[in-house]
């Protein structure tokens, strides 16, 4: 075999290997992310926030959760920093380690009945540190995952990472909702709840065995073989590519969807308040399934982006997820089940991938190499943090006894998603750009006749280009 061959081979395998350690640590992390939620509904109202008022608690409990938003942008600062100036392999391996061991702490945390008030202030300790891991993960799995992609793929490969955050939602659904239906309540409240948390182990030691295999990327190895490392990436972020920062902050409000979906669209279907009357266990299925079809969808999506571009697949997400809102919330409201699923499935599990499939390769791209992870997690992270906002904002604008609360919701997530849309025509177009000049405002996009018979000729393990 050629020495050639030999290499073409090689970045094969590298390519392969980043696009798991990209999806294995977006598993972990939203797998993380959703039994905490699950269980600050169900479990922590009663074992950490005990008081007399039953609403007090959960109010407390789910505080909690918020406060792991709280952390991203922090987390953001400090983990971009470390992925443009240690590398992208290094600090995932930190987000990975930093979840892993903050979920399977709260698994161990004793009770407010056997320590008091230092178990609420424990768990809270152990959810900041959640919130500041998870804002390095996706943005340093992205840009991780795109530099070993090989070349008329980097939309493909990239879309692994987002199919790693459906899978872990699954994942975690399949773990929780079983123990937390089928085992004793009382079996349940004292140690059955603490089995999620403690799993996460193995998701760990998996992802680090294969984080290992990853090397670092080409681009950064070359830009520290260059001496171009900046010691102060997050500066020149900002003084470079502020504008496509602020796109992408108001690209990441695309996050509405999942709030309409399955935060305020629970609360409407399940709480007493609203009349709806849906029962829990039957709505905590429309997520779900949405996400089952999402990992389905994805894949396909970030093809399809690599054939025609990142921008209309995220323009159409958009636009078109936003009107359904509306309808999904609609089906709600008149107490029919299959229609509300249906949609969930139309609007969640397949319209919405345009922009979710898209937007880790379509990010990552339009900032330099120097300071990618940076610039991709602060922006991406503060839009994400201001849709933490939204459930309040709907319950807001439309309380209980509401006259029409789907069109007053579905009107805001609509202009949420057409600022969204509005971000994604204004900016370059940039999947036939070389690896190389990706983030160079002058850079020239091959012509398209030409990309796509480089495309096609591509072997799995061509260089990226």
């Amino acid at each position: 075999m050629s020495s050639i061959s030999i290499e073409a081979a090689h970045q094969k395998s590298q390519s392969k290997i980043a696009a798991a350690s990209g999806w294995i640590g977006s598993a972990l992390e939203y797998y993380d992310f959703f039994i905490y939620a699950t269980a600050a509904s169900l479990v922590f109202p009663q074992l950490f926030f005990p008081s007399d008022n039953p609403s007090t608690a959960i109010v407390a409990s789910l505080a909690t959760y918020g406060v792991g938003y709280v952390a991203r942008p922090i987390g953001a600062f400090v983990l971009g920093h470390w992925g443009d100036t240690h590398g992208r392999k290094n600090v995932l391996l930190v987000c990975m380690f930093l979840m892993g061991i903050s979920t399977m702490g709260v698994g161990l945390l004793p009770t407010f009945n056997q320590v008091g008030v230092l178990a609420p202030m424990f768990l809270v300790i152990l959810r900041l540190i959640q919130g500041f891991a998870v804002a390095g993960e996706i943005s340093g799995a992205s840009s991780m995952v795109l530099e070993h992609a090989p070349f008329g793929k980097r939309g493909f490969f990239a879309s692994f990472t987002l199919q790693g955050v459906q899978a872990g939602q699954i994942l975690a659904a399949a773990v929780f909702l079983p123990i937390a239906t089928y085992m004793p309540k009382d079996a349940f409240m004292s140690w059955g709840w603490r089995i999620p948390f403690l799993l996460s182990i193995f998701v760990v030691i998996a992802g680090y065995f294969i984080r290992r295999e990853v090397e670092e990327t080409p681009t950064f190895t070359q830009e520290g073989a260059a001496g171009k490392i900046p010691q102060a990436p997050i500066i020149q972020a900002f003084k470079t590519s502020w504008d496509d920062m602020l796109r992408v902050v108001c690209m990441a409000l695309m996050n509405v969807i999942p709030v309409v979906a399955t935060i305020f669209g629970a609360a409407y279907a399940v709480q007493p308040a609203y009349g709806i009357g849906f029962k829990p266990d039957v709505y905590l299925w429309i997520p779900v399934l949405g996400n089952v079809v999402a990992v389905f969808i994805i894949p396909i999506v970030g093809t399809l982006s690599d054939k025609i571009g990142r921008r209309p697949p995220i323009i159409f997400g958009a636009l078109v997820s936003g009107l359904l809102s509306f309808v999904y919330l609609y089906a709600i409201s008149i107490k029919d089940i299959p229609f509300a699923i249906i949609l969930s499935i139309l609007m969640w599990g397949i319209v919405y991938q345009g922009y979710n499939a898209v937007f880790p390769s379509f990010y990552p791209e339009l900032f330099q190499a120097r300071s990618r992870v940076s610039a991709m997690a602060i922006s991406q992270n503060t839009g994400t943090t201001i849709t933490a906002l939204l459930p309040a904002l709907f319950a807001t604008a439309a309380p209980p006894g509401s006259a029409n609360v789907p069109f007053t919701v579905g009107a805001i997530a609509l202009a949420i998603t057409v600022i969204a849309a509005v971000a994604a025509m204004s900016a370059r177009e940039t999947y036939r750009v070389p690896v190389g000049d990706l983030g160079n405002r002058d850079a020239i996009p091959m012509p398209k006749a030409e990309y796509d018979r480089l495309r096609a000729a591509s072997i799995g393990g061509a260089a990226p280009i």
